[in-house]
Order: C-alpha cells, then structure tokens, then sequence
C-alpha cells in the first residue's frame, strides 16, 4: 500500500500539502484557474455526472475508486509514488549517488524545461478532443473519453505542483502558461507539433490514444528514471493512469476494424463506405498519419541535448536499469536512421547522441504489436489485407528524413510525386467527411454506432449496458 490520498484537503494530495502553507496557498491560488480552463477548454457537452475512477493512493492494490462524479467536481490532485529512501541514480556521470530531494543549481533550467514541455502536452490532448462527446458511439466510450481527459488534467496538476514546488517564481510563471497556450491557436499554439493537430472524429481519438499517448509513455518511461526523485516519483504514478489512454486506444481501433471486417464479408467488398463503415484503406490512412506525427515528437535522430539530459542524470533510457551496459555510454557508439547517399539507411554515432533514436527503436516495437493484434482480427476472419506500420522516412518533419519525400514503402520520390500521391497515403478531404459523416452520438443505454463493434467488457465489471453517463 502506498501512502493514502488526503481527500478533507482542497487538493488531495499524499505530499503532505498542509505541512507547507505557502505551497499549498500558491496551489490553491492556482486551482480556480485550472478550473475556469476546464469550464472552457474542456469538454463541451453537458453531463451530469460519469461513472469515473478517481486514484484513492498510489499503491499496487486499489489505487483506484470508482463512482458517478459530476466532471466538474472531479477531485484532481498530486500523487507521486512512493519514496524509496536509497534510491540512487542509474546512470550517467552522477551514477551511483544518492538521488536528489531538491533541483540541482546547474541543472535547474534544463529539468524546468522538460517539465514543461512535459506538462504542456496534458492540456492540450483534452482540448484537442473537446468535441468528441457531441458524436460518442456509445456510453460507453463517452466515458472512456471523460476518463482521459480528468487524467490529463490530473498529469497537468502533477507536472504544476513540481514547478510550484521546486521552482519557485520561475516555476509559478510557467505554470500559469500551461493554461495561456492552446491547442491549434495561432498566437499561443502549444509547444509540440503533434498536440496542435485537430481530434475531430473518434476515429482520429483512438489512433491518438494509440500512437501519441504511446509517445507519452515512452517520455515518462525515460523521466521515470530521473535522478530528480520528485520528478521520478510523478512520472511512476502517470505512467499507470498512462495505461488505461492506450487501452482505450488499441481496443478502440481492434473494434473499429471488427466492425469494417464483419461489413466486408456481410456485403462482399473492400469498400464498406456505402454501408456505413470505415474501409481498411481509410483505416491505414489514418495510421499512417498519426504514427508518422508521433515519430516526429521524439526528436531528431541524433541528439545534443539528450546526450546532456542523460550525462547530467536528468533523463535516462527506457528500462534503464535492463540494461546490460555501463550506464554511462561515454565510450560506445550507436547506429541510428539517417539518409546515406541519398537513400534511407544507418549511421553510426557515439551512444550518447542516438538516445533518440533508441527511445524511438523501443516505441516502433511496441506500436508493431498493436498492428500484430489488428491484422489477427482480419486474419481470423479469412480476409487477405493487413495493416502495416509505414516506413521511417514517411510523412517526416523533424530529423533526418524531415527534407525528403517518401512513400509508405520507404521509396524516395520527387515532391511532385509525393503532392500527386499522398491522398493514396493520406487521409483525403473525402475520407474525413465520410469519417465525419458517421460520427452521430448514440447516447441511448447499451446502443452503440453501426461504424464500431461493441466491447467485450464493460468497465470496472461493469456491463456494457450500463448508465456510464448521465446526460
């Protein structure tokens, strides 16, 4: 059991709030403005209440309590998981040295900066999907989406409290930021390419909590690692609200394509468009789209700064500590992707500098099972077609592939070409108006829309037919 959260307190916390009165006032000054963005950046359809689970302490067992809460009651707060007093550091030239309680002075700017960019993100994927409640195909699913979004607004108050914390009035400016920045605006968009792009249909959702949310469990993996303990200790705890985001993702798109298979075979044909599915094609586009995005949010190839990040303690590897090396990677070197005369191939660069590229290595891998698991769904069902991860180099805008052009097959072609072709490759206007065209709200207990299949489980044992959602 870990330590339990303090619901009496205006924020629940389990950092012992109270015991710091000007903290806890600087948060509470800070709450009704989180609050008013929510009211209006949040989401947009009225509910009474939704059928949430809220986390009670930060333990293994039954960190999570369940019930109809109205949304705006929702009880946001600040859990890091529990402290292991002989924590020590994993891995660069401060290994084996007690882990830090408080910011290190010559680290201070550079763990502020990814904090924020960090809690930036939050905010943005639940303004992103604002809208997404108006065209709910089910309860159900109406409040999976709620249930991301508080958690998203629960990792903002995580990545808040350490700048409130640690930062002093540095860190308070930031954290007012974090609330001026929006999602697409053009004064003030967010600080990451993939968080400015719309959530417009729930088709586009699914592939977000799929591939982008996946990104962000990749980030908080390697922040996980921290030698800043406080920073650590957040990130283990979003990492398990992080789960439920790509869970929602990879059932989501399993049963947007049972559906479409369950169409092809009842009416014969790949083009299931005019009988209210989305089409396999369709399906791959939008993959294609919002896999190639989320590469984009791990960086360039190689790296400066992430080799200062990792050297400095700041930010480590994924499963570090599975690591059969010295944790220090001063000597060793790397391959990582790059163009070699003109064609897609390797690189060789010190370790340090293609951190990168092995963070994003791991992140391929693990997005491949999810497209394992899809095609066993059109397998099973005796259909011929597949789902495919596209090539490195497609649809790029940071990294090494940013200034070329090339196909899903990871063909090099002319920027004619590509303008001539993308919409093979890409979702079309007329893809996201036939996508749109079946997004219509089914708010009607144990109903869902005709482009999905229904779960197989509901929530929390619950049955699918349950009332998750009172309008």
């Amino acid at each position: 059991m870990g330590p339990s959260a303090d619901y009496t307190e205006k924020i629940p916390n389990n950092v012992g709030l109270h015991e710091d009165r000007r903290l806890q006032r600087a948060l509470e000054s800070w709450q009704p403005n989180f609050l008013s963005w929510w009211e209006s950046m949040g989401p947009s359809l009225p509910t009474q209440d939704v059928y949430l689970r809220t986390a009670v302490n930060v333990g293994r067992e039954g960190w999570a309590h369940f019930g109809h809460v109205p949304m705006r009651d929702y009880r946001w707060g600040i859990f890091l998981a529990e402290r292991d007093g002989d924590r020590r550091i994993g891995f660069g030239e401060h290994k084996g040295e007690p882990a830090w309680q408080k910011v290190p002075g010559e680290y201070r700017a550079d763990l502020q900066r990814l904090i924020v960019i960090q809690g930036d993100t939050e905010p943005a994927s639940v303004e992103q999907q604002r809208n997404l409640g108006a065209t709910a195909p089910s309860l159900y699913d109406l409040r999976n989406l709620f249930q991301v979004n508080v958690e998203e607004g629960r990792h903002l108050w995580a990545m808040v409290y350490l700048l409130h914390a640690f930062f002093g009035r540095e860190g308070r400016e930031e954290a007012e930021q974090l609330l001026h920045r929006n999602s697409g605006s053009e004064e003030s968009p967010r600080i990451l390419g993939a968080f400015n792009e719309e959530t417009p249909d729930w088709l586009s959702f699914f592939m977000f909590t799929y591939f982008t949310d996946r990104d962000g469990k990749y980030q908080l993996g390697t922040l996980k690692e921290s030698g800043f303990d406080p920073l650590a200790r957040t990130c283990e705890f979003m990492l398990k609200e992080e789960a439920h985001h790509m869970m929602v993702g990879t059932t989501g798109v399993d049963r947007v394509v049972e559906r479409t298979v369950q169409l092809m075979i009842e009416h014969d044909t790949e083009d299931v468009t005019a009988h209210g599915g989305i089409s396999l094609d369709v399906i791959q586009k939008y993959l294609n789209f919002h896999y190639s995005v989320s590469l984009d949010l791990f960086g360039g190839e190689t790296s400066t700064n992430v080799a200062g990040y990792y050297t400095a303690g700041l930010k480590g590897r994924w499963m570090e500590d599975r690591r059969a090396d010295d944790h220090r990677l001063t000597d060793g070197s790397a391959m990582v992707d790059a163009l070699v005369d003109g064609r897609i191939g390797e690189t060789e660069v010190p370790a340090l500098t293609g951190l990168n590229t092995d963070l994003r290595r791991a992140y391929i891998a693990d997005c491949q099972s999810g497209v394992n698991r899809w095609n066993k769904i059109i397998e099973r069902a005796g259909l011929p077609q597949r789902l495919a991860l596209p090539s490195i180099a497609f649809n790029r805008k940071v990294g090494a592939f940013a200034g070329i052009e090339a196909t899903p097959d990871g063909e090099i072609v002319s920027a004619a070409e590509w303008e001539r072709r993308k919409g093979a490759w890409l979702p079309t206007d007329v893809d996201k108006t036939h996508v749109r065209s079946l997004m219509r709200p089914v708010h009607e207990r144990g109903k869902i829309a005709a482009w999905i299949a229904p779960p197989r489980n509901g929530i929390n044992g619950k049955p699918f037919d349950y009332d998750y959602v009172h309008l």
